[in-house]
């Protein structure tokens, strides 16, 4: 089989896995626990495992992928690991046991992120050509997983994928699903091709590991505003991806909900081809303001019209705004603003801030402002109570925008940007959600 297609099938998988559970746990996890003291910061909890792991993914990543083993072999041992882990996970009951399950889960899954970057890169000959048309299936699966799992194409009609199954989202066949995956891309990861490590026999450098030698890129008063508001925006940012899978299933959208998620990534993918041509004309600092505005615009539609479906859909599907015009575009800056020998650095310090620290923040406080504004994770609950919730959010991000409106200052030629979106793609590490 060629090469080209066997690193397709490696992105299919790889967020397939991930997809097929983690946008439906929160309605899950609500109905499970909807009985106990706390269930906001419970789900709130339980989604923060994925930002822990996160924190240690580099140093995984850095040490045993770079040095011990080759990354192919590493990233199976991680997935049959993983795949056990997700089985015992739709076996617990406990919430206690269900947050320590996932964080175990989680912690071989996030490495894995960058490994198959890493196996992208040693195996095609042009990176910039090949990387993002590969990556590109990730998304795919990603979808296809919201599909499979509410077994409805879009919300628009029935797709009887798993026969016999009813709302495997609300149940804990998502993660048995998930864990057969796993078990069978663990398996195929060993017949990958050979990405033996690279780093072999160098020392461990912890401070680049964790991209901690780029702090010297904070001395740019403009790029400390940029990393700043990356960490702020972050915040209101996990509200989103804890949440909005169990809003969208209790007040519209029921067993179909994984396949209306799926129109997200959908969106992400449309918008992302219109980056380069958006990012020359508006530069980086409008590109990034747009991009946290849609923020504050999609939670505002979620806050105030929570009984409109189309509305719900709309915020949904601003997805690819919200993620290409800030993240992919921050992505580029950073490649442009960094030396040569620190981008990957760089890349790996944004990726700590946002999707590390920014949203291991904001899964706590998501869950704590649920549970302040006694949140009722119900139709009911949520009809009434979405206003509060989802604008304390809105109104964050609309904050970090003027902030960011007020302090940051980027004075080089916008078609730079753009220019340099070639080079970022063979330091750009995979974000932890898609």
């Amino acid at each position: 089989m060629p090469v080209r297609i066997r690193l397709n099938i490696m992105m299919f998988l790889q967020f397939f896995v991930w997809g097929v559970f983690f946008v439906t746990m929160g309605g899950y996890l609500a109905e499970l626990f909807k009985n106990e003291e706390g269930v906001n910061s419970i789900i709130g909890s339980c989604y923060a495992t994925q930002t822990w792991a996160a924190l240690l993914a580099p140093l995984i990543v850095g040490y045993v992928g770079d040095r011990l083993m080759n990354k192919e072999q590493l990233n199976g041992i991680l997935h049959l690991i993983g795949a056990g882990l997700l089985f015992w996970v739709s076996t617990i009951t406990d919430a206690n046991q269900i947050f320590w399950g996932l964080l175990a889960f989680f912690i071989c899954y996030m490495p894995t992120l960058a490994l198959v970057n890493t196996i992208t890169f040693q195996n095609v000959d042009d990176i910039e050509g090949e990387f993002p048309k590969i990556r590109l299936w990730g998304t795919i699966g990603w979808i296809f997983a919201g599909l499979t799992v509410s077994q409805s194409f879009f919300g628009l009609a029935s797709l009887p994928i798993l026969p016999g199954i009813e709302d495997a989202g609300g149940t804990a066949v998502q993660f048995q699903i998930a864990a057969i995956v796993s078990a069978i891309y663990g398996v195929y990861s060993f017949s990958l091709p050979a990405s033996p490590p690279e780093g072999k026999g160098t020392s461990v450098d912890l401070v680049k590991l964790l991209g901690f030698d780029s702090l010297n890129l904070m001395r740019n008063p403009s790029y400390m505003i940029f990393a700043i508001c990356s960490f702020l925006i972050c915040i209101p940012l996990a509200f989103y991806y804890a949440r909005t899978g169990d809003f969208v299933k209790q007040v519209h959208f029921g067993d179909d909900t994984g396949g209306v998620m799926a129109l997200g990534q959908v969106s992400e993918i449309f918008f992302m081809a219109l980056v380069p041509f958006f990012l020359s004309r508006l530069g980086v600092k409008k590109m990034l303001l747009v991009g946290m505005l849609a923020w504050a615009l999609r939670y505002a539609l979620f806050g105030l019209m929570p009984s409109s479906a189309a509305m719900v859909v709309l915020g949904i599907a601003m997805h690819g705004i919200c993620y290409d015009f800030f993240f992919v575009t921050g992505q580029l800056y950073t490649d442009r603003v960094a030396p040569k020998e620190m981008r990957t650095s760089a890349q790996a310090l944004v990726g700590l801030l946002t999707y590390g620290a920014g949203m291991l923040v904001g899964n706590y406080v998501a869950g704590a402002w649920g549970d302040k504004i006694a949140l009722n994770p119900t139709k009911e609950g949520w009809l009434e109570g979405a206003g509060q919730f989802w604008m304390m959010p809105a109104g964050f991000a609309v904050i970090v925008s003027i902030i960011f409106f007020v302090a940051f200052r980027d004075n080089a030629d916008p078609k730079s940007s753009s220019e340099s979106e070639g080079q970022s793609d063979n330091s750009v590490g995979e974000p932890a959600v898609e």
